[in-house]
């Protein structure tokens, strides 16, 4: 099965209404469908009212399509809009997503909303299995769209709705959005005093929903549509045990403070600040991104892999938040990448990945040598993280008492390889990496080349590397041998770019990357270690323990991002924003579970340490 999403078979009406031949089944009347969701979500659900006293409202919603119940969603939140602190957000789930093209197409039927059709076409979501999270942060808007398969990305989703959109096409039409085991999986993604509305009243739909604990009730619907129904959950289903700590505090924080000012703390500042809170940034070193984040370029490229695997998907959906969040920002330049493969074994994975891309045409294309990604960027981190700094308190020189920690303010650790001192149980390991640096009297267009190192070319600066070498501990300190080998890599990348080289007055830079056993990240709540232990000790002998995780009251962490802390770094944010404010998770289940620290005492214990 391809790991692209399937498109829709389109056709076009005389009227302009898209229809899909798949399905023979229309996405809505050009006569009448913005007024029918008006009617039949918005109103059935009960809004504005439901969200008049509340600081935030989450929408889900089974089938996208063109994104027209989101807008007339996000234009009645604009109008009634509880607070300028308030937010909206929309999760959705799409088996078959459109193209940008088509939904431009079909949304232009709208004038009256043409100013958030705009902003949504802006910012598409790309053709892509996974999770893609897209913020508004001046209308306080996100949205959440899980593609794929229905009956897999509903269950590894993770939010509750206050009201719930179903709207996929007939249920004649398209069985699988209406099959009665989605029902139970939507009740447990569900706050009380739930409301969901959908234009259908077949009775299979309207006997899984009552077998689901739902009260249904037919009531007048919309044109020629007779009736439709609405829905009522009283109270939500009892929360399943916590065992990877991924819970939310019991109330909102009003500030949080974030330990580290290089890319993940900066990422992790301009998430929160967005929100609304107060953003404090500690840092021991004299300023920002002293450390591994302070080279003058730094490149953000997918990592693809051939296997379809938790690792492999959350990778790109790490990749694709990061690039809508660095999108329009100072120092940040969009480039393509030609990736050479550095061995037969590289090249083996690049041909299974071109044969089978989980990123479309337009993000990955086949080249001569290898495989051009198009839509990367070179970014300057100096210009980048000052300003996603901006609005943060920042306290440089200062170092972090884990014995002073108020639970009231969320503290996140985001210092790198500092963690480990800080938590010695993490086991990070330091890898030393430098680059080599400097200015040419000959401006080039934006490029680069990527071979298991990178060269980078942005103006008049020149950058190249980088090492991942073993870390004794010390400095980190710039070597001979170091250069050496980046100018040997240099070589072997392009000889034209060595040659170029020879011309600049040379630079060296070094920095130590912290990395975890299975080079997967560190997101999330920290553990009370010894208590876990102790709680999930029966463990080590196979038993199943189903128990929340014991967590440090208030404490979290954002490290061990290796060499890629620019493409985990917003992904990061909103992940923490989701656990810490209690808003729909940007990732699935499994992508949270492979990411928590908890991850590391279940893994020992089940090897028996």
């Amino acid at each position: 099965m391809s790991r692209l999403p399937p498109r829709p078979e389109l056709d076009w009406k005389d009227d302009g209404t898209p229809q899909d031949v798949r399905v023979d089944d229309i996405y809505f009347s050009r006569q009448s469908g913005l007024e029918e969701t008006r009617l039949v979500f918005l109103k059935g659900c009960g809004l504005p009212e439901r969200w008049q006293d509340k600081g935030s409202f989450t929408i889900g919603e089974l089938g996208f399509g063109t994104g027209l119940n989101f807008l007339a969603a996000w234009q009645l939140w604009r109008e009634t809009r509880p607070s300028d602190k308030a937010w909206l957000h929309f999760v959705s789930f799409e088996g078959f997503p459109l193209d940008r093209d088509d939904a431009a197409r079909a949304l232009s039927s709208w004038p009256e909303i043409r100013e958030f059709s705009d902003k949504l076409i802006d910012r598409w979501p790309e053709r892509a299995l996974g999770v893609q999270r897209i913020v508004w942060p001046e209308e306080g808007v996100t949205l959440t769209l899980h593609t794929g398969e229905i009956s897999e990305t509903l269950p590894a989703s993770r939010f509750a709705a206050d009201a719930w959109f179903l709207d996929g096409f007939s249920p004649a039409k398209n069985p699988q959005m209406w099959d009665k085991s989605l029902w139970p999986m939507v009740q447990q993604r569900c706050t009380d005093g739930v409301s969901l509305s959908t234009f259908t009243v077949a009775g299979f739909v309207r006997r899984g929903l009552a077998e689901a604990g739902f009260d249904v009730a037919k009531v007048d619907g919309f044109g020629r549509k007779r009736e439709r129904l609405e829905v009522r959950l009283g109270e939500a289903p009892p929360p399943a045990p916590d065992v990877y700590g991924l819970r939310a505090p019991t109330r909102r924080p009003q500030k949080v403070r974030i330990v580290g000012a290089g890319i993940a703390g900066a990422c992790l500042a301009r998430t929160f600040l967005d929100r609304g809170l107060e953003v404090e940034v500690i840092d021991a070193a004299g300023g920002p991104a002293q450390q591994a984040s302070g080279n003058p370029l730094a490149l953000l490229m997918p990592r693809l892999d051939a296997g379809d695997t938790v690792q492999a998907r959350l990778l790109i959906d790490a990749y694709l938040r990061a690039r809508q969040f660095y999108a329009g920002r100072p120092g940040v330049t969009e480039t393509d990448v030609l990736q050479r493969p550095k061995d037969q074994r590289e090249a083996e994975r690049i041909a299974k990945v071109l044969a089978d891309p989980p990123l479309g045409l337009e993000n990955l294309e086949a080249a001569a040598s290898g495989q051009l990604h198009k839509k990367a960027l070179i970014l300057e981190p100096e210009k980048l993280i000052a300003h996603l700094l901006e609005g943060a308190e920042t306290r440089f020189g200062e170092t972090l008492d884990l014995s002073d920690l108020d639970p009231d303010v969320p503290t996140i650790i985001a210092a790198g390889q500092g963690a480990q001192g800080l938590l010695p149980w993490l086991g990070l390991t330091g890898r030393l990496g430098q680059v080599e640096f400097g200015e040419v009297p000959v401006d080039a267009p934006p490029s680069a080349i990527a071979s298991g190192h990178y060269a980078l070319a942005l103006g008049q600066t020149r950058l190249w590397g980088a090492t991942f070498e073993a870390w004794d501990g010390t400095g980190p300190d710039v070597s001979d041998a170091a250069r050496a080998a980046n100018m040997t890599a240099l070589e072997e990348l392009d000889p034209y770019w060595r040659q170029t080289a020879k011309a600049a007055a040379l630079q060296s830079r070094a920095g130590v990357r912290a990395t975890t056993p299975d080079r997967l990240p560190l997101i999330g709540a920290v553990p009370d270690e010894a208590a876990a232990r102790e709680i999930f000790d029966g463990v080590k002998h196979g038993q199943a323990i189903e128990a929340d995780a014991p967590l440090t009251g208030g404490l979290y962490m954002a490290g061990g991002f290796g060499s890629r802390g620019f493409t985990w770094g917003p992904w990061a944010g909103e992940i923490l924003a989701g656990q810490i404010l209690l808003e729909p998770a940007p990732a699935t289940r499994p992508a949270l579970e492979a990411v928590s620290p908890m991850r590391l005492i279940l893994r020992a214990l089940k090897r028996g340490g």
